[in-house]
């Protein structure tokens, strides 16, 4: 793939290992399952580029496969997370595009966040600072969002005369935080303070900035730690039945549960039960 530098090891089974895996347009680490993705642009507040979006969309869309990564978290270098597309290399260049090529944009940015949703490992966002435009997209694209005071996230495509339903907004956001409190927040395009948002159940959680990254990751590895085949299945599920009936998702709910109980992991469970000890979970 063409932004995947230090090529992946692919394995039987159609897997790979991103262990090795060189970045280019910002940091990415794997330690005992957990990756950590750091957008590294701290002087400008870590803007996204043309590059970084296409990056960050074939990265995510290899992580589908990557059985070395259980978790992944994603953060911001310095003091902010990510402060949306780059004014100079993103929106000035888009006001020269014609129709198909703005589609095409903005298509690619949409699957960047399709493409964090269908990978099975969690995604847990680390978010100080700065959290606006795509960047606020990054983090509603994730699975659990840890904050602090001063982290400000706003949803600000109505100041640049777009609409507010980027990237999935007008549908992930209303169910996070209701209707009411995201139709507000996507026409006026304010900023979402750290303790509104944790109080909206946007941030899970609020941490000081200092401590911010490793409770992030401590949370991440707990989960690695985890049955992650079955946190896959509930990331699985938590998507798809979105779009389902009540009697289609207890359907669908049974299947899934039917193959977790096929797993080594859930025999691990039963045995280590039975011995009164704490069961080791292999992903399997």
């Amino acid at each position: 793939m063409k932004y995947l530098q230090g090529e992946p090891q692919h394995l039987p089974g159609n897997r790979v290992q991103l262990a090795a895996y060189q970045a280019k347009h910002f940091q990415f680490t794997v330690e005992q399952g957990v990756a950590t993705l750091t957008l590294d642009r701290p002087e400008r507040k870590n803007p996204l580029t043309f590059d970084s979006y296409a990056e960050l969309r074939e990265l995510f869309r290899t992580l589908a496969y990557a059985d070395d990564v259980k978790v992944i978290v994603i953060t911001g270098a310095g003091e902010n997370f990510c402060s949306g597309g780059d004014v100079h290399e993103i929106i000035g260049p888009l006001t020269k595009l014609d129709m198909p090529g703005l589609l095409a944009f903005t298509r690619m940015t949409g699957d960047v966040v399709k493409a964090m949703r269908a990978c099975p490992q969690p995604v847990i966002a680390a978010i100080d600072g700065v959290c606006a435009g795509a960047g606020s997209m990054l983090a509603l694209g994730s699975d659990i969002r840890l904050g602090t005071e001063r982290s400000k996230t706003a949803f600000l495509f109505t100041r640049v005369g777009l609409a507010g339903c980027d990237m999935g907004a007008c549908a992930l956001l209303p169910r996070v935080i209701g209707q009411g409190r995201a139709a507000e927040l996507l026409y006026t395009g304010r900023s979402m303070s750290g303790t509104e948002g944790e109080r909206w159940g946007f941030f899970n959680s609020l941490h000081v900035p200092e401590s911010l990254l490793a409770a992030a990751q401590a949370f991440a590895q707990g989960l690695a730690s985890g049955p992650t085949f079955a946190h896959g299945m509930t990331k699985k599920m938590l998507q798809q039945e979105w779009n389902m009936g009540v009697d289609e998702a207890i359907e669908a709910e049974a299947q899934a549960q039917a193959i977790c109980m096929a797993t080594n992991d859930f025999h691990r469970a039963y045995h280590a039960f039975v011995a009164k000890q704490k069961p080791v979970f292999e992903g399997d």
